[in-house]
């Protein structure tokens, strides 16, 4: 029997636990590790290569990491579909927790950079897992209340990474970023353990897991990814390496589509394109992950070399929508119970598309506090538009679908975000070039600005650089304001609890 048969057969089937409470107190810290992770290793990475060397692919520290973490989510979604939630938050946690292990051991960058992969591979499991037991735990009236307090951890995370990355690689010694996840991630593993308790799944046992399509995905999303991440940087984007990861790539695209359509019960289904409201959310969604580059990737850059912002205060210009965001997502239930999740999801994106779009129309060189400002209307707007999307993407699917549901939305705006870096980098550049004669990137001019050898020009320069990326930003905005309202139902088939 196939999966949409056993969805229709086990709609709305609750988790059942022993303390909730506790349960949820593991659900934020799993979900702490995963969103520290990326931040707290960026400040310490002048230690680590000074103590491994390896400067040159040190950048591969954070691609490789997210790269297993994206590809993953597929397959770790349709397995806890399969086998239960718990096994797989399980398993990823202590994969997560061997990797962090490994990394604090790590002898050269090649080596660090290894298990920062396993590292990835075990996040996946954490990101995904967590996002569905959130669902599976409270109905749809309640729910916001999880994703709310998920929404703060991840604010908070957000926020503290960088500081206290620089704390522990200062005062003590890098390796202490990864040992950290040891005592907390232990923890998390020990209250899931103890607490959450799953029905037993009929046929869980004898269920055959479609290996060759995990496989597959695995391969083709990590092909096309690392196109998209060194393309422009380690090669030309039209260079010989850069054509044929493409390629491969998109015959990896072909063999998934061919193994998929062969699987008795495939990785990625094919109802989570043919559902109008899941395939509308993935677009939407995938558009979010493209925007968010602009803020997080060019802002601190705008800040310290256009604004003249030391670093510290230049992250804080950043951090400001991790404040707007979770609010505002703890508030948008009182919106969605009244107009909808889609018009919800739209009135956060349309203001989300104007806000970028007044990014460009800053004075020059300007003040601290209107960026700020901006940053502070997007997290607001953008908290209005996400989180309504996940709680009726996982409101409109019984339990056995809804790991892989979760998982498809998250996939797409982690791709977005990835092929976010490429298409905006490429821009920035683009700009750089023609304002300055043809020569230059990005990361070079910014050095030179802070050598202080560069001239206003250069500053200039970077400032319409940025200002390029948030136009491409509101057109990423704009284009998932028009997927919502011609692709999405305007009323989401929600299922009863």
């Amino acid at each position: 029997m196939g999966s949409t048969s056993r969805a229709a057969q086990e709609t709305a089937r609750p988790v059942a636990t022993g303390r909730r409470g506790a349960v949820v107190a593991a659900l934020m810290l799993s979900m702490a590790l995963a969103a520290l992770d990326s931040t707290i290793v960026s400040t310490a990475v002048p230690q680590i290569v000074g103590d491994l060397g390896g400067f040159s692919v040190f950048s591969w520290l954070f691609s490789g990491y997210l790269l297993a973490v994206t590809v993953t989510l597929p397959v770790y979604g349709k397995l806890s579909d399969t086998f239960g939630r718990k096994p797989v938050l399980i398993a990823g946690s202590v994969l997560f927790l061997l990797g962090s292990l490994l990394c604090a051991l790590a002898w050269n960058m090649a080596a660090l950079i290894a298990f920062r992969i396993v590292q990835g591979l075990g996040g996946g499991a954490l990101q995904g897992t967590v996002q569905t037991l959130a669902a599976d735990l409270y109905p749809l009236k309640e729910r916001p209340r999880i994703q709310s307090k998920l929404s703060t951890v991840w604010a908070v995370s957000a926020v503290a990474g960088p500081g206290l990355g620089g704390l522990l690689a200062a005062y003590a010694d890098w390796r202490w970023i990864f040992l950290v996840n040891l005592p907390v991630g232990a923890v998390a593993l020990w209250l899931i353990v103890r607490h959450l308790h799953e029905p037993e799944r009929a046929g869980a046992r004898h269920a055959r897991v479609d290996w060759a399509g995990a496989l597959a995905v695995f391969a083709c999303g990590g092909v096309l990814l690392t196109a998209l991440v060194q393309g422009g940087v380690a090669w030309p984007w039209l260079s010989a390496p850069s054509l044929a990861l493409f390629g491969a790539g998109l015959a990896l695209v072909a063999v998934v589509v061919l193994v998929e359509r062969r699987a008795a019960d495939p990785i990625i289904p094919g109802w989570v394109w043919r559902r109008r409201t899941i395939a509308a959310v993935n677009l939407a969604l995938g558009a979010l992950g493209l925007l968010m580059v602009a803020p997080t990737v060019f802002l601190p850059t705008y800040a310290q070399s256009v604004l003249g912002l030391a670093p510290v205060a230049a992250g804080f210009v950043l951090s400001v929508w991790t404040l707007s965001w979770p609010v505002s997502a703890a508030l948008s239930q009182h919106v969605y119970r009244r107009i909808g999740f889609r018009n919800t999801a739209m009135l956060g994106i349309g203001a989300a598309a104007l806000i970028l779009l007044a990014f460009p129309f800053l004075p020059y060189p300007g003040r601290a506090w209107q960026p700020t400002l901006l940053m502070l209307l997007l997290g607001a707007a953008l908290g209005l538009f996400q989180l309504p999307l996940i709680v009726g993407v996982q409101s409109t699917v019984g339990w056995a679908e809804r790991g892989t549901a979760t998982a498809s939305v998250l996939f797409c705006r982690q791709t977005g975000q990835t092929a976010g870096a490429a298409v905006f980098g490429a821009v920035a550049n683009g700009v750089l070039a023609a304002r300055l004669g043809g020569a230059g990137d990005l990361d070079s001019v910014t050095r030179a600005l802070d050598s202080g050898t560069a001239p206003e020009a250069t500053r200039r320069a970077i400032a319409d650089a940025v200002h390029a990326v948030y136009l491409g930003a509101s057109c990423a905005a704009a284009l998932a304001f028009v997927v919502l309202l011609f692709l999405a139902p305007r009323k989401f088939p929600v299922l009863k609890d």
